[in-house]
């Protein structure tokens, strides 16, 4: 079960929520080099999808789990921004991954929803999936931190 909106519940529609989202996702130049796409977007929670490259490999063909690691964090990241109030800016605090098998596939799909927010504190989980799969190959919790008045940060 997932608890979304902390004491600064965002009052904004879901239309701006998500025009905010992928304003700020737009300038992510990590992201743009990986190919990620943003699937899908509803308060506290977010899809993503990248495809395989064979840039983004380890040795053995398998997407590396750098890149893993970098799409479910910023899957987490735009989960708790999407809970957020629009003056807020979310940036990570802490992650953890498992990774539980090889990232073997064609196409990715990544996940992210909040667990409980706060002010200041968001935490958030964080699964990926190879081609169709129902079982994770990776699993994140993250804990993201939201940034108010801070100059040069925005979200």
């Amino acid at each position: 079960m997932t608890e979304t909106g902390g004491r600064d519940a965002p009052t904004e529609s879901p239309e701006a929520m998500r025009a905010r989202l992928r304003a700020s996702f737009d300038r992510q130049g990590m992201m743009a080099t990986l190919g990620v796409e943003v699937v899908a977007v509803e308060p506290g929670r977010v899809e993503m999808s990248l495809r395989h490259d064979d840039r983004f490999t380890q040795q053995h063909g398998f997407l590396h789990a750098g890149a893993v690691a970098s799409v479910l964090d910023t899957a987490c990241g735009y989960a708790a921004y999407t809970v957020m109030p629009p003056e807020a800016a979310v940036l990570t605090a802490t992650f953890t991954i498992n990774l539980l098998a090889p990232a073997a596939g064609q196409q990715f799909a990544i996940t992210a929803e909040v667990v409980r927010a706060g002010r200041t504190l968001i935490v958030c989980r964080g699964e990926a999936f190879a081609d169709d799969g129902t079982r994770p190959f990776a699993v994140m919790q993250a804990t993201m931190s939201a940034l108010y008045n801070r100059p040069g940060v925005i979200g």
